[in-house]
């Protein structure tokens, strides 16, 4: 089916770890994936557990191919793999994108993952046309028609990649797990520099981050506060900021609460929902 718009849907947008029960029932649970089309292109940011709610959208659909661009192989952004429907399509195709970090590549990671003893199907195993690309900070790739993605280098423990997905003069910055510090705000914000939609890291509450909340600094983990990407939306004159990789311990009601205090130091502040899609050449939100 020919698609001529450019959205973004939030499939997974919770860190660390799956959270699903009544807390998080109106926000989401699953970790972090998000899907850009562009065009005809479908373009997959990350492989959280949200991964798996994606691949039941498409399962009936017939041969899908998708370009998938991980920030970082962390378990909450890689586990969804196995359970992707299409991947077990003979008629489906994937590459598979990563930034390039020491010897260690993206099929490295992923068949870790499902190798013995941690998981009976192995990367092998799946059924979909794969190819994999381990790719230098600022490498231009272009999907299909005139998309053209590129990263950089984030502030998180093992390494992780921002992105900006660009179509018709619009883009798409994600950049999650990462750490606001002086040096490496610098280049988000010109990663992000009028990016039509901003997502990123908002995981916890600058109050969190300095351990106010009684569990210990986070200072260090690789994180940042709504607050911290509020300023950098700010500086980086974004269309819509995007609060997401929001905390386990996180209810919904703190999320909610997180998206309150960030539109006061940037209006255009939303929280990232499960089911949420943004167009990004309107601006418009749907369910």
């Amino acid at each position: 089916m020919r698609h001529d718009g450019y959205d973004v849907t939030f499939w997974g947008v919770r860190g660390s770890v799956a959270t699903p029960g009544p807390r998080t029932v109106l926000v989401g649970g699953n970790t972090s994936c998000v899907e850009v089309r562009a065009g005809n292109e479908r373009i997959i940011l990350d492989g959280g557990t949200g991964l798996r709610e994606l691949g039941e959208t498409l399962r009936h659909d017939g041969p899908i191919n998708a370009h998938v661009f991980f920030s970082h192989v962390h378990w909450d952004h890689i586990q969804g793999v196995p359970f992707f429907a299409p991947a077990f399509d003979p008629r489906s195709s994937f590459v598979l994108h990563a930034g390039k970090r020491g010897g260690r590549t993206v099929r490295d990671a992923l068949g870790g993952q499902m190798a013995d003893p941690y998981f009976p199907v192995h990367l092998q195993e799946i059924e979909a046309a794969l190819s994999f690309h381990d790719l230098e900070q600022r490498q231009r790739v272009t999907v299909g028609d005139g998309v053209v993605v590129h990263g950089i280098e984030g502030n998180h423990p093992d390494g992780v990649f921002a992105w900006r997905v660009e179509w018709k003069g619009h883009s798409v910055v994600y950049a999650t797990d990462t750490e606001s510090s002086s040096l490496h705000d610098h280049a988000i914000i010109d990663l992000a520099r009028g990016a039509d939609v901003f997502i990123y890291d908002a995981q916890f509450t600058p109050e969190q981050l300095d351990g106010g909340d009684g569990r210990g600094s986070r200072r260090g983990w690789g994180h940042s506060s709504m607050m911290d990407g509020a300023r950098i939306a700010q500086a980086a004159r974004v269309g819509t900021y995007v609060l997401f990789h929001h905390d386990p311990h996180q209810d919904d009601a703190a999320v909610v609460d997180k998206e309150r205090r960030a539109q006061g130091a940037f209006e255009r502040s939303i929280a990232a929902r499960e089911g949420m899609t943004l167009d990004v050449i309107r601006g418009h939100r749907g369910a």
